[in-house]
């Protein structure tokens, strides 16, 4: 009973063209490091060796991850969506703040893919949850650290 993580169809091209990096470039690097590191002889006293192992197995890791999430993605792609003008999963977001009339561009992707900086904010994100379901005119309000703020959302888009 896996649980599905969403992710947008351009998130799932990120993390697999991550994961060929790090299985086509990143791994056979640190393998080559490492026998580089094995050829000078006592391991014991081997900085070199002992960072390429470590490299290792940050990599390794990172490659099951990215398998593990990849196995139990749920690929959404927003275009295809029908929601009938309402904010879900993949959908950009117009807002205006109330507050200071402020314009500010969301869309709600996974957890994986969220970056403030790209205007991409998680779906379990206490802003991206007061918005789902809602359409454009719609009011939400975000509980947020410095309290109540609300946000009038201005159009949807599925792109």
């Amino acid at each position: 009973m896996s649980t599905k993580i969403p992710l947008t169809v351009r998130g799932a091209e990120k993390l697999r063209e991550e994961l060929q990096r790090l299985k086509h470039v990143e791994r056979p690097a640190v393998i080559q490091a490492i026998a580089e590191a094995r050829a000078q002889g006592d391991l014991s006293e081997n900085a070199e060796y002992d960072a390429a192992k470590d490299k290792q197995g940050f990599i390794e890791g990172r490659i099951q991850e990215i398998e593990g999430k990849l196995s139990a993605a749920q690929i959404i792609d927003p275009t295809t969506l029908d929601a009938g003008g309402k904010v879900v999963f993949g959908a950009t977001v117009d807002l205006s703040d109330d507050s200071n009339g402020q314009e500010v561009t969301y869309q709600i992707v996974g957890d994986d893919e969220a970056d403030l900086k790209e205007g991409k904010i998680s779906i379990s994100s206490p802003i991206a949850r007061a918005l789902i379901g809602k359409e454009a005119g719609d009011v939400a309000e975000v509980q947020a650290p410095g309290g109540v703020r609300a946000y009038e959302i201005v159009e949807v888009r599925y792109e």
